[in-house]
Parts: C-alpha cells; structure tokens; sequence
C-alpha cells in the first residue's frame, strides 16, 4: 500500500517538473522506488497460499502485467495528443494509486497465531532478561546473545548463506546474464518500427499485440509447468524458454515489413510470457518456500544492474552502426548463451542431487544394518553369560531346533 502511494505521489509530481532532474527524481527514485515496493509482496504473497497449484497461480498473477501494456502504448499516445504530457503524469499517478487498493487485498494467512506466538516470545525475553540481570555475572553473555540475535535478524531479511547454495548461483548468474538482453528489444521495438517507415500509432499497436499474446502465455506456460511431467524438471522449461527468446530476436532483423514485424511481435510476446511466468517460480522450486523471500531480495539486487545496462548498451549499438539489427543480435546470443548455460548446469545441478540423494541413502542403509548386528550380538551375549537356571530352557529349545531340522530332511 505504501508502494502504490509512493508511484502516485511520484508520477503526480512529475506533472509540475520544469526540468530533467527533477523528472529523474519523481518518475525514476520516487516511482521507482514504489514498484519495487509493490512487486516484492505480491510475489511473496503467492507463495504464501498456494502450493499444489503454484505454477498456475505465478502464471494467472503475472499474467496482470501485459493487460496494462496492451492498453499503455495507446493510451501514452491518446493522453499525450490530448492532455499533453503534464495531464498524462496526472493521469497515470491516478491510475497507480489503485495499488494501494490491491496492497489492502493482501491478507496473510494465520495473522491470529503470529500476532500471540509474537506476544509469548517478548514474554520470554523480557523474563530472560531480568534473570540475567538478577544474576549480574551473566550480563556479559547477554551481550553477545544480543549481538548473535542482530545479525540473525538481518540474516533473516538477507539470508547471504543463499550464496552457498548450489541452484540459486546457477539461477542468479544465468538470470543476470539473460538481463543484458531481456527488455531491450520491447524499448526499441516501435522505435525499429518507425525507423523502417511505419507509423506512430501502428508501431505502438505492435506492443499491444506482444501484451495480448503475454497475456494469454503466461496462464497458459503455468498450467504447462503444473503438469505432473513438467513441474519435476521446470528448470529444462524454462531454460528452453529463455533460448527460444533468444532466436526470436536472432531472427528480427529478417523482419523486414509491417507483416513480419507482427510475426516476430507474436512469437516474442510467446517467448516473452513463458519466461516472465517461470521467472520466480523456478526459484521457489531451487531454495524452498522459507528461503523465498530472501531470494527474490538478493535476485532483485543482482539483476538490476545488468537491467539498466541492457538499454543503454542497445542505444550505444545503435548509434555506432545506425542500424536496430545490430541490437538484435546481442540480445538474440546473450539469451541463447543463458538459456544453453542454464540448461547445461541444471542437468548438472539435478545429477550431483541425485548422487548426494543416493549418498545419503547408502549411508543410512548400513547404519540400521549394523545396528541390527550388534543387537543380535548382544543378545547372544547375554545369553551365553545366562545362569544355571536357564540350562533346562535352553536344552529344550535346542531340542526344538533338531526336531524341526529332522522335519525339514524329511
């Protein structure tokens, strides 16, 4: 809720700017700022409700994105020929205070029991402390406690143990490699558009075509990934969709009419939804429902650099040949690079599991083996150190046995 007052306030702000730092402030810091605040907790949220049927829930949830960029390019352009650009910021900040309604929608689970579970622990603590003060030469391990209970409380909003785990390098290093060349092609789509001679509103109407393709993508890959053959190995999925994004782009330049770019829209819109679909829900699968929350903080962090590259490194491409096929292509081989290494390092990821699934096995299987042995060996101690008394019992267990040996010959 407080995000989507940060992007109201922000893009409002933006309407009264005389120059462009100010813009920089209110659109990027301020507004900025509030979608990150918006996007963290309804991604979280997910996670919190659902698990049988999560793929589909991340593919419906993320699904909401493309029904507003199906609408925003025309909509910028209307608002802009209208109301001019001032009326537009008002416009828009209007718009992105409805966040603050969808925030007041976000309603934990068990919010009853934290809140008492909560209250017995400060009871606890705060008795633990008189104790330790009554007992003065305790004092000294109070400290350090308090010390250890800090950095736990960080660790708990930033677990960096995270970076020992296997799976989530292999997620981040391939996620931020894919950045580079993710969403540069969409900024530069109906600029390439205008550049080979179409107009304005029908290079827009391509964006709208991506979105509703995303749009109907997105459900469409969750349903795929919840699919009892898919959802075991989703990692392969969604490498696969991370290539096929790349040839989409590798493939652009040979778009050379309005017709083609509308194939190469719908294709991209496709390849577009799989990955945005997949996109935290291949690291739920990685580090486990507990560990979400400090994935996607510290995944956030790393990616945003190679995010505000991507662009940036386009334009440069751009400027120095004068010509859009140049910026293709590096986002069509970054992509492919990151889908391939993805692949290759959870095949990798998923046999060094197996191997240590197997491990683990073997070494429990021989413990109770060697259990049982030495309780049998025991047993048979005892039972030779046993007193004259247990002499007639055990005479007639052996004549037991050698009746039921001669049936058996018989």
């Amino acid at each position: 809720m407080f995000g989507g007052l940060l992007c109201g306030v922000g893009m409002i702000s933006a309407a009264f700017c005389t120059s462009i730092l100010q813009l920089y402030i209110c659109v990027g810091f301020i507004t900025g700022f509030g979608l990150a605040l918006n996007l963290q907790p309804s991604v979280i949220i997910i996670g919190k409700y659902f698990l049988k049927r999560r793929p589909i829930a991340n593919g419906l949830a993320m699904a909401g994105s493309p029904v507003m960029l199906c609408t925003l390019a025309p909509l910028n352009q209307f608002l802009f020929d209208n109301f001019g650009w001032r009326g537009s910021f008002l416009i828009l900040g209007a718009i992105l205070l409805n966040c603050c309604v969808a925030g007041a929608l976000f309603r934990p689970i068990g919010a009853g029991t934290a809140l008492v579970k909560t209250q017995v622990n400060k009871e606890e603590k705060d008795a633990l402390k008189e104790k330790t003060i009554e007992d003065g030469p305790m004092g000294k391990k109070t400290e350090e406690e308090e010390g250890r209970d800090c950095f736990e409380k960080v660790n708990q909003y930033l677990d960096f143990s995270l970076f020992k785990h296997r799976g989530f390098l292999i997620y981040l290093i391939g996620n931020v490699l894919m950045f580079l060349g993710f969403f540069a092609p969409i900024v530069f789509l109906a600029p390439y558009a205008k550049h080979t001679g179409i107009d304005e509103y029908s290079a827009a109407f391509l964006l709208s075509i991506l979105a509703i393709v995303d749009m109907v993508a997105r459900p469409a890959t969750g349903i795929i990934a919840n699919s009892r053959w898919v959802r075991p190995r989703i990692q392969y999925f969604f490498s696969f969709a991370i290539a096929f994004n790349g040839a989409c782009h590798l493939l652009c330049p040979l778009a050379s009419s309005y017709t083609g770019l509308i194939v190469y829209s719908s294709f991209f819109g496709l390849a577009f939804g799989m990955v945005c679909a997949m996109l935290f829900e291949t690291l739920m699968d990685l580090v486990g429902a507990a560990r979400f929350t400090s994935a996607v903080g510290l995944v956030t962090i790393a990616e945003c650099c190679t995010i505000l590259l991507g662009p940036p490194i386009g334009g440069i491409l751009i400027d120095t040949f004068g010509d859009y096929k140049y910026m293709f292509i590096k986002c069509g081989v970054v992509m492919v690079l990151a889908g391939t290494f993805l692949f290759i390092m959870n095949y990798y990821n998923y046999r060094m599991l197996a191997k240590e699934e197997k491990e683990r096995k073997k070494k429990e299987d021989p413990k109770s083996v060697r259990t049982e042995n030495e309780g049998k060996k025991i047993w048979n101690k005892d039972s030779t150190q046993d007193g004259p008394e247990l002499e007639p019992l055990r005479e007639k267990g052996e004549g037991v046995k050698k009746e039921m040996n001669g049936t058996n010959e018989v």
